[in-house]
């Protein structure tokens, strides 16, 4: 009787702790329109990414433009936005502390992220592969001739972890691997000779190659070491927040399909098409069912372009970083390419 009596009085505490307890903590969208200001975790170290211009003193690069978008759809300025420096090895635990309200830091998906980590991870806005840079001068021509080599590459990225396994599976006897937390600091030290390569995301190779006083003087070997397909990340479980950027990313593909840009975004706004009127929030727009404003999407298209204007703006013909996505997977998915939305209506 004794017994029953403790169990049947654990069981209403237990209910009661229950009741008292809210049945869903506060979305970071709720905090974010709070705050006013969007806390956007990005590299600096990354031309074409995520960079701090020493010239202009400015932050640029397709990672910084999607956070600016994401300002502008949830706040409707792209300057309502405070960039938060995170490294390979701290951007999931700024997500997980509050640190940041999302991560664009040419991130790459990988199932052991979401599964472990407990994050979200958004839509695929760039796909890329890793591979190594080695200077000109040093005679080496595939990955083989690395045998013995020092190969540097960055502390807590998937890269480490492919590199390493790539070692072993050529048999690259006596190579030895340094990290460091910044694709800078891997530049610097094969410019300065502590390594023979550097081994990261191509595209990053391709923009410090570019970046580079003297561009001939390193030299990007042609094997690809797997697939990099670079997607923001938010906290896990919070589905208000996480549909809302994912669908915000997929506007900004979207915009590109129809042709929706910067510069005929006005004239866009006055389409008698209903699909176009809705998608744009001139009439019954999406924002209600998001909490936004029903102008989240033009917003983003005034402030930043669609996904090809931001990408030509970055990594476009015009840029040191030149990557070309014509018949890549890069294109929008009308030519050729996977930059996919679903359906708006």
């Amino acid at each position: 009787m004794r017994v029953t009596s403790t169990i049947g009085y654990f069981c209403a505490a237990l209910a009661l702790a229950f009741t008292a307890t809210p049945s869903a903590r506060a979305s970071v969208l709720d905090d974010v329109k709070q705050r006013g200001v969007l806390n956007c975790g990005t590299d600096n170290t990354t031309p074409g990414f995520g960079y701090l211009n020493p010239k202009t003193t400015k932050m640029e690069g397709l990672d910084v433009d999607l956070c600016r978008a994401m300002a502008a759809a949830v706040l409707g300025s792209p300057d309502k936005v405070n960039f938060v420096i995170v490294t390979d090895k701290s951007r999931f635990n700024a997500v997980q502390t509050g640190q940041v309200d999302v991560v664009f830091a040419h991130t790459t998906v990988y199932p052991v992220r979401e599964s472990a980590i407990a994050i979200d991870f958004l839509p695929i806005y760039f796909l890329d592969g890793g591979g190594f840079m080695v200077k000109a001068a040093s005679g080496v021509k595939t990955v083989n001739d690395l045998s013995g080599a020092t190969i540097c590459t960055t502390q807590g990225s998937g890269s480490e972890t492919t590199l390493a396994n790539l070692v072993k599976a050529h048999n690259l006897a006596n190579t030895k691997i340094l990290t460091f937390d910044s694709t800078e600091k891997l530049f610097a030290a094969l410019a300065g000779g502590r390594c023979n390569a550097m081994e990261t995301d191509k595209t990053a190779l391709a923009a410090w190659r570019g970046n580079a006083p003297n561009p001939a003087d390193y030299q990007i070997l042609q094997e690809t070491t797997g697939k990099s397909p670079f997607a923001g990340f938010v906290v896990a479980n919070d589905s208000k927040w996480r549909n809302l950027l994912k669908w915000s990313i997929f506007a900004l593909f979207q915009a590109e399909e129809w042709g929706i840009t910067t510069a005929n975004l006005e004239e866009m706004q006055k389409s008698a098409d209903p699909v176009i009127q809705k998608f744009l929030g001139v009439n019954a727009g999406f924002g209600k069912d998001f909490q936004v404003s029903d102008s989240f999407v033009a917003d983003m298209i005034k402030a930043v372009g669609n996904y090809g204007e931001i990408y030509d703006r970055n990594l476009g013909p015009k840029t040191p970083y030149y990557i070309d996505r014509r018949n890549t997977p890069n294109a929008s998915w009308v030519n050729g390419g996977l930059m996919f939305s679903p359906i708006w209506e």
